[in-house]
């Protein structure tokens, strides 16, 4: 059977379709495979469109790419970092492509971020993994502490040096890799310590390097346990491994995405994405902790459809995913019909949303409730941070600065089967489409919530309010027992509202059948809901594995809630 596959992969990589099929190997030199591929992508890229080709074909094996002979695009990319971007593979305007990566390692050296996938249709990127040759992030193993230090052993993969007194890191060319965060991992379970909360810093550390090549790190708020790793976060979200914007019908199969400085797949004002058999994972035989620099996906104001099926996302440093809509903040109401709009969160800087024609909501930044609807006339960005919105008639007289604008027409359905989620930091899924959601047959091993329900006005500004979600025939094993930060409970609400008398935010909220393995008893931690029921058909069991350690002893908190079911689960 596996001889079987191997052939029918062989064919599939090798027999050509039609004369609309592209193979990377004739654009490309053995020599350039080992040094740089990029060039030769571009020129198979540029063919691809000259001559509308449905396939590009990899070579297998391993190409090396570097940033030096990329595109170049100033890219806006939500929730990630605005720069100047070096893009391997710039699929711009694309339509009917299919990238066959036949096995191929794609192996990225510097700054340089894979794919770009932007004002494109009907694209599938397949059979292929992502790595780097110098990771975003370090992660160094803890050979002694005392009061406010810690003394650390990094692997060769991370290079450093101690200048004028502070830690930092770079990479065999001398490029340096700054670092914002500290946050240790446990080295036999390979996941988030017990209890380890973020340290943040806005400095590098002060450091000195031992005799015997160690270096000892000073900070007031450090600790650990020896032989444990403390991992060094990317300071930004410079290259994500996908950014997905402004396309439809795109598919990612069979990827693995071992490293990238950001996030796995990113994808705004884009519609019907499917990720089957995405693997986010740290990468085999090099012995990292962490996989990737943030969360494995990210959807922005998106419609049409979500799917991921059969993935696995782990030991990334944030979420698994996070599906929100946008929130535009009244900076100064101009005239009866028209407003000048800002972001707040420099992660939405530039990010566009808002076009003519668009319906919009009307949104009090207190309690998250929509107030009124609208229909825009006339957009005028007036830079990355201000927009001029026109609409067809008057705005109500209760529009105030500091509420808020926010999309009100398509909210993608998502379907989320089959995933394995264990060993990052924070949360599982962060969910806030109104459209249909399903979550079912999916495996949580998280350090904080594992669902978590989101959506804030005045600090991370994501539209959320689900309407309407089924969680079912999932395992939720031993959440919860990392930062209290990171969520309240397994399943819980994590919105900012600061009026939550009258909010009824989220909606319909259904939980039936799913298997609660549990050392720490916070199950559900829910306020400002409308309509939850957990079945009797979900079942509790108590594990030791980790210790219990917490003062609220209650499974089922809900506050400021109506319409909530919780039937007698099986014990």
């Amino acid at each position: 059977m596996v001889w079987a596959l191997t052939v029918s992969l062989l064919i599939a990589c090798t027999t050509p379709e039609s004369e609309k099929t592209v193979y990377l190997k004739d654009f490309l030199t053995p020599e350039a495979a080992e040094t740089d591929a990029v060039p030769a992508i571009r020129a198979a890229l540029e063919h691809c469109a000259e001559i509308g080709a449905s396939r590009l074909v990899l070579p297998g094996g391993r190409l090396c790419l570097k940033p030096d002979l990329a595109v170049e695009k100033y890219q806006f990319i939500s929730n990630n970092t605005e720069s100047m971007k070096r893009i391997a593979f710039d699929l711009n305007g694309m339509n009917d492509l299919t990238i066959e990566g036949c096995g191929t390692e794609l192996l990225f050296s510097g700054f340089v971020s894979p794919f770009s996938i932007s004002d494109c249709r009907n694209i599938t990127v397949k059979d292929l993994s992502i790595d780097y040759t110098r990771t975003f992030h370090s992660e160094g193993i803890v050979t002694a502490k005392g009061p406010g230090w810690l003394e650390l052993e990094f692997p060769d993969d991370y290079l450093f040096e101690v200048a004028d007194g502070r830690l930092r890191f770079r990479d065999a060319q001398g490029t340096i890799y700054p670092y914002s965060s500290l946050l240790e991992f446990d080295i036999e379970k390979r996941e988030p310590a017990f209890r380890a909360n973020d340290i943040w810093l806005w400095n590098p550390l002060t450091a000195k390097k031992q005799t015997d090549g160690r270096v000892r790190i000073y900070h007031k708020d450090l600790t650990a346990t020896i032989g444990n790793v403390m991992v060094f976060g990317a300071a930004a979200r410079y290259n994500p491994a996908f950014t997905l914007s402004d396309s439809e019908n795109v598919t990612i199969q069979g990827v693995n995405i071992y490293h990238c400085g950001g996030m796995g797949v990113i994808a705004q004002r884009s519609r019907n994405i499917e990720l089957e058999k995405l693997v986010v994972t740290p990468a085999p035989g090099k012995d990292r902790i962490i996989s990737i620099t943030a969360d494995a996906t990210h959807f922005v104001n998106c419609g049409g459809y979500i799917r991921m099926l059969d993935c696995i996302f782990e030991n990334q440093k944030d979420d698994a995913t996070n599906i929100h809509g946008l929130y535009m903040a009244v900076d100064r109401i101009l005239g009866p019909d028209k407003l000048l709009l800002r972001w707040h969160n420099s992660g939405q800087f530039g990010v566009d949303f808002l076009r003519e024609g668009m319906h919009v909501e009307l949104v009090d930044n207190d309690s998250l409730g929509s107030y009124a609807h609208r229909e825009i006339k006339q957009v005028n960005r007036l830079n990355k941070i201000y927009t001029e919105v026109t609409f067809t008639e008057a705005l109500p007289e209760t529009v105030k600065t500091r509420h808020l604008i926010a999309a009100d027409e398509e909210y993608p359905d998502v379907l989320i089967k089959g995933c394995r989620m264990r060993g990052n930091r924070a949360r599982g899924l962060l969910l806030g489409s109104r459209g249909r959601t399903v979550v079912e047959d999916c495996y949580f091993h998280i350090a904080g919530a594992a669902i978590l329900f989101e959506g804030d006005g005045n600090y991370w500004y994501e539209q959320s309010g689900v309407r309407d979600v089924l969680i079912r025939n999932n395992v939720f094993e031993n959440g919860n027992y990392g930062s209290l930060n990171w969520g309240s409970a397994c399943i819980a609400v994590g919105s900012g509202i600061p009026d939550r008398i009258h909010s009824r935010y989220h909606r319909n909220i259904r939980v039936e059948g799913n298997t609660f393995r549990v050392f720490d008893p916070r199950i559900i931690n829910l306020y400002c809901v409308n309509g939850f029921h957990f079945t009797s058909d979900n079942r509790i069991e108590q594990t030791v594995d980790y210790p219990d350690v917490f003062d609220e002893q209650r499974y089922f908190v809900t506050t400021q809630c109506d319409n909530v079911v919780i039937e007698r689960n099986k014990q």
